[in-house]
């Protein structure tokens, strides 16, 4: 259904060849001119240019030119109004459309900041097709959010109000990747104070931060000039190594997935030996590891129970790793 603003702007943008249409046509009656130059007259009698008459005219005809000019004046000023009234209406709509959206989020990640970091974390999101919001105050880059259709808030991600219209105390994890290392601190430190559950992590630009994101709450802090300079060398000593991670990790157009699968209390697989489970001779995964909070079971052998609460570190297609979380729950 069409907005009371989009009707009014439609309407408004008709009556202006309207209101030509009939000056035309009265100049035509009145004065007996012919169609072009009834035309112009009208033109220029609605915009008020005061160029000179294309002919004498009656005194019936400046009466009508009287009523065109008010007439004319009178529509430019309502296309104008109301050409503003929607541009504004939709606005508002978007945003209160967009808090609403923000409303039912759970589950979700907040990415407070949309630099060139945060911009890569919405957009790798967005292809893996997870929940997300992210808390931006520059105009510029939420211009950019906009084209690409990403839930925000406009503020900062400092600020706990902004944090809660964000979903910060359903939110799954937060991460801080704001300007600077004091706002990142920041931001941390009120993210924790909402969730004491979530996962938190931030990044870290100078040296000597890590420290301070880590008591103000980070469970996690990224450096990436070291995670750089690690992966250069790693490129140049172990270049077969490094992408392989790169396809597993990126997914580059490869059908196979890394992915982490919590085992229910429910799962049926919760109690099989790794050998007894259908992962490797059914669904051809390869675990690779087992999380089990305090002990981190690399490699895991045949015989190694999965239970209830496991993270399972997998390798797979990505069709049987789907397979693999509908067993899990």
């Amino acid at each position: 259904m069409q907005s009371t603003a989009h009707r009014n702007l439609v309407i408004s943008l008709v009556s202006i060849p309207f209101v030509i249409l009939i000056g035309t046509i009265g100049y035509m009656f009145i004065e007996n001119w012919s169609f072009f130059d009834s035309l112009y007259m009208t033109i220029i009698s609605i915009s008020t240019t005061g160029y000179n008459e294309v002919h004498q005219l009656s005194t019936a005809g400046r009466i009508f030119s009287m009523f065109i000019i008010l007439t004319g004046v009178l529509a430019i000023a309502y296309v104008g109004g109301r050409t503003i009234q929607y541009f504004i209406e939709n606005q508002v709509l978007r945003r209160r459309m967009m808090n609403i959206k923000i409303g039912k989020k759970s589950d979700h990640y907040i990415i407070g900041g949309y630099g060139r970091m945060g911009k890569f974390i919405c957009d790798t999101f967005y292809s893996n097709k997870e929940s997300f919001v992210v808390i931006e105050n520059n105009e510029k880059r939420i211009d950019q959010l906009i084209e690409k259709n990403y839930l925000f808030i406009r503020g900062d991600a400092t600020n706990d109000e902004v944090l809660l219209k964000a979903g910060i105390e359903k939110a799954k994890g937060f991460i801080a990747v704001t300007g600077t290392d004091a706002e990142n601190v920041f931001a941390t430190l009120s993210a924790r104070e909402l969730n004491k559950d979530m996962l938190v992590v931030t990044r870290a630009i100078e040296e000597g931060s890590e420290a301070k994101l880590k008591k103000a709450g980070a469970d996690r802090v990224v450096k990436p000039y070291e995670l750089g300079g690690s992966r250069m060398v790693q490129l140049l000593l172990r270049p077969g190594v490094t992408e392989f991670i790169d396809v597993v990790a990126r997914k580059r157009g490869r059908e196979f997935d890394l992915e982490e699968v919590t085992i229910g209390s429910n799962s049926s697989l919760a109690g099989l030996t790794l050998k007894e489970s259908p992962l490797r001779k059914d669904l051809n995964i390869i675990i690779v590891a087992v999380n089990r909070g305090t002990e981190f079971i690399f490699n895991p052998q045949s015989d190694t129970v999965i239970s209830d609460g496991d993270i399972l570190i997998a390798i797979g297609e990505q069709a049987n790793l789907q397979k693999l979380e509908k067993l899990a729950t």
